[in-house]
């Protein structure tokens, strides 16, 4: 039974799925409490387990692929395919953001002035902040795909700072994106705009800041040797996720900052 002679990963006994599970249900269940009763233990509790079981997830799985061997060509292949349905799985999650916009923008509703942005709504100018994080996605995007290439030639050294700069970018637009939420005219309840506004943008954000630490946690396997130019799908799935987020802000800043200015 210690000798494998098949291809495939089959996956060893694991706490991470239950505890995972408890985390999500105790964040949940701590974010309610914090709406009803302004308590956030819970809350934190819940982020905290949720912290330490992806740490101890993701720790067991680059053992896995980097030690022991266990991330043959075909469980790569799964792993591909499992990347690529995710992600277009995310497009689709977006794409109801963008349906809910061109459905109120095209033709809006009297209550709302039957005008579009709605009366007594000041949008944001996108030439000012909107068009400087359009530019730092699109250069994190370059910097990304020269830390690819210079992996692929086994250059660690620019690895390592293509890596780094992509990161730095990736933080300077969540700042800035916060900086730009601090400001905002109107919220989330301001009619039918600022609820499409705030969820489209504010989904987007989040995944730039999830995107951020699957580079990071990518930077942090480089330092440590366990990526090769043969052997690397995941910095090569975080490529991917960030070029996904990349073109997700293009639309957003073309459709909701631009055209629906």
């Amino acid at each position: 039974m210690t000798k494998n002679f098949h291809p495939y990963h089959l996956v060893d006994y694991s706490p991470w799925p239950l505890t995972g599970a408890i985390g999500t249900f105790t964040l949940v269940t701590g974010m309610i409490k914090w709406f009803h009763n302004l308590n956030m233990n819970l809350l934190i509790l819940g982020y905290i387990i949720i912290l330490l079981t992806m740490y101890q997830w993701w720790r067991d799985i680059c053992r896995e692929s980097t030690f022991q061997g266990k991330h043959t060509f075909l469980v790569l292949k799964g792993l591909r395919w499992g990347m690529i349905l995710f992600i277009i799985s995310e497009i689709f999650f977006f794409i109801s953001f963008f349906w809910a916009f061109f459905h109120s923008s095209l033709s809006p509703n009297i209550e709302i002035g039957a005008m579009w942005p709605p009366s007594n709504i000041i949008p944001f100018n996108p030439f000012q902040i909107p068009l400087l994080n359009t530019i730092i996605l699109i250069t994190s995007g370059v910097t990304v795909t020269w830390a690819h290439h210079a992996l692929m030639e086994n250059n660690f050294t620019q690895t390592k700072h293509s890596l780094l700069i992509t990161i730095l970018l990736g933080i300077y637009f969540t700042i800035l994106q916060a900086y730009e939420y601090y400001e905002a005219p109107f919220s989330i309840s301001d009619s039918i705009y600022g609820t499409t506004f705030f969820m489209a943008t504010g989904f987007h954000g989040l995944h730039v800041m999830i995107g951020t630490i699957f580079l990071l946690t990518c930077f942090i396997r480089h330092l440590n040797f366990h990526f090769s130019n043969k052997h690397h799908f995941g910095f090569e799935a975080a490529a991917w996720y960030w070029h996904f987020v990349d073109v997700v802000w293009l639309f957003l800043y073309i459709s909701i900052y631009w055209w629906g200015n």
